[in-house]
């Protein structure tokens, strides 16, 4: 099974009689009565982060990437809880004093507060992380329209290369290196979009996947469909020397997760309004593609409009 299969056979049913979980399927949990929104991750070693070798960045890559599931649905996040499991090694004196020092700067560069937690010895390292925040509405996955323009905040395909400068599966000069890997452990999380999503979108989801799986994601429950145009999608000048110096695909680099940007539909009456509050408040914004209805077939197509083949459509868990 992946891990929505075993979501809906198992547990779906659980929540029911909840209507704030949204049946299981969106990244929070909102209590419109009490204002309340509550994501929940998990990150374990070799899985979610290579190893443990820099702490710092590590912890705050997490810490990233779990209020990045508040910020796509247009919440500014508040508190959060971290549970860590972990030895005598991985927990050590240094490395929890770095981990302490990641966690401040964290705090005080998206006004966040630790607010409990708990710890357990394990052999296996892992960390789970419970993001709070506060709301009167939020964006819902599945709530794409028709005709719905397709857009993405930022640049894919950074923190991927990243991951391969990390594995030693591509050689860098040292600046480059340290740029990719920065985007790797520490994303651009787009905390200036909070107040302003609302305004125009119709769902969202942040790109913690890939690109295409986050799609498939926010429209799953929907008979629809889309189309994305592969020169559209935005990536940095410095993957695009990249691509062009050592003649890689760049398809291979848009979808494959971690880039912990926010993707969300809009109407064709908004691309004004989008336009000018990416000038407004310095965030790259860009229309990637269309939301159609499912009679056509997803797809991602080059400039000539042909169909291109993915092999990978980013990260899936499996059972």
């Amino acid at each position: 099974m992946h891990e929505f299969e075993l979501i809906r056979n198992y547990f779906q049913k659980l929540s029911k009689k909840s209507a704030s979980s949204l049946n299981l399927n969106d990244d929070v949990f909102f209590d419109k009565k009490n204002k309340l929104v509550i994501s929940v991750d998990t990150y374990v070693e070799g899985n979610h982060f290579i190893n443990f070798k820099k702490p710092d960045l590590v912890i705050k890559k997490i810490i990233r990437s779990s209020i990045s599931d508040l910020i796509c649905k247009g919440v500014q996040p508040k508190y959060y809880f971290i549970s860590g499991s972990g030895n005598k090694k991985s927990f050590s004196k240094s490395n929890l004093s770095k981990i302490s020092k990641s966690l401040n700067q964290e705090q005080n560069k998206y006004k966040i507060f630790l607010s409990g937690g708990d710890t357990v010895f394990s052999n296996k390292l892992s960390f789970t992380i419970t993001s709070v925040g506060f709301a009167n509405d939020v964006i819902f996955r599945n709530r794409a329209k028709v005709n719905d323009d397709i857009y993405i905040s930022g640049n894919l395909g950074d923190s991927y290369l990243g991951l391969l400068v990390l594995k030693n599966k591509i050689k860098l000069n040292n600046s480059l290196s340290r740029y990719f890997t920065n985007q790797y452990f520490l994303p651009n999380i787009q905390l200036k979009l909070v107040d302003q999503l609302k305004k125009f979108a119709n769902t969202s989801i942040d790109i913690s996947d890939g690109l295409l799986s986050d799609l498939d994601k926010m429209i799953n429950a929907q008979r629809l469909s889309y189309k994305i145009h592969l020169k559209s999608i935005p990536i940095s000048n410095n993957l695009k020397k990249i691509l062009n110096l050592k003649k890689l695909s760049k398809i291979n680099y848009i979808s494959r997760g971690d880039d912990y940007q926010v993707l969300f539909t809009a109407p064709k009456s908004k691309r004004g309004i989008i336009m000018k509050t990416s000038v407004k408040i310095g965030v790259r914004i860009t229309r990637i593609g269309l939301i159609q209805k499912n009679i056509h077939k997803s797809s991602i197509v080059d400039h000539n409009d042909t169909v291109i083949s993915v092999k990978n459509k980013g990260y899936l868990h499996k059972f």
